[in-house]
């Protein structure tokens, strides 16, 4: 396994862009930033987020990509991969994304001090991703290699940059992968009742949560 370290600190500044045919705009496009970058609770500083709906928030104030995964993408992508290209915050050079487990830690040993952050989420792919990466059938490509990335709470605030070694520290063996996460929003997982409560016994982003409560009433 590769040594696990930040390769990029990225963010993004509000910019226009057509989602089927819709002018919105963006915080997606995100390009990476030299030296180091403040982290807090609500996310990395100078980061835009605009579509509050759907991203960002204390359970989703950090993305992290990886390397691997965008190994995976080497052949079905048009145009070479770079950090930032799925909006992500973080590059990190090792994991596999659909592997690390809900509750997880990140620790980012930075010059100034740890940053300690906690896997929630996986990310979901929307018209915006497919409209940033200029592919209208993005979205079904993104569900079908299951490389979703990492939502990320932030535990301990600090700073960091391209560069830092970081920790990863697994949870309890039992909590769900985001990998199985993901799998609930673009495939047909069996799930059952007591498969939902045990989930929701872990910290999930609060969008999942009520997402997995609401699939747990349906179950009756």
């Amino acid at each position: 396994m590769n040594e696990l370290r930040v390769t990029a600190v990225c963010v993004g500044q509000p910019t226009a862009l057509k989602v089927g045919g819709r002018a919105t705009v963006t915080g997606i496009d995100k390009h990476p930033l030299p030296g180091h970058v403040r982290v807090t609770r609500a996310g990395l500083d100078g980061d835009h987020v605009l579509n509050r709906k759907h991203h960002g928030g204390p359970d989703q104030a950090v993305y992290a990509y990886t390397m691997p995964d965008y190994a995976a993408w080497a052949a079905e992508l048009a145009a070479p991969a770079r950090p930032g290209l799925f909006g992500e915050n973080l590059t990190l050079s090792g994991l596999s994304s659909a592997e690390v487990r809900v509750g997880d830690r990140l620790t980012v040993h930075g010059a100034a001090g740890e940053v300690v952050l906690e896997v929630t989420a996986p990310r979901i792919p929307c018209g915006t991703l497919a409209a940033h990466v200029r592919e209208g059938s993005f979205v079904k490509r993104f569900a079908r290699m299951r490389r979703p990335g990492l939502y990320l709470r932030v535990l301990t605030e600090g700073t960091v940059g391209a560069g830092d070694p970081v920790t990863h520290l697994p949870g309890d063996p039992v909590a769900p992968t985001v990998g199985e996460l993901f799998d609930v929003y673009v495939g047909e997982p069996a799930l059952t009742r007591e498969g939902l409560e045990a989930w929701l016994a872990f910290p999930v982003a609060e969008r999942t949560r009520r997402d997995l409560e609401g699939r747990l009433k349906k179950l009756g």
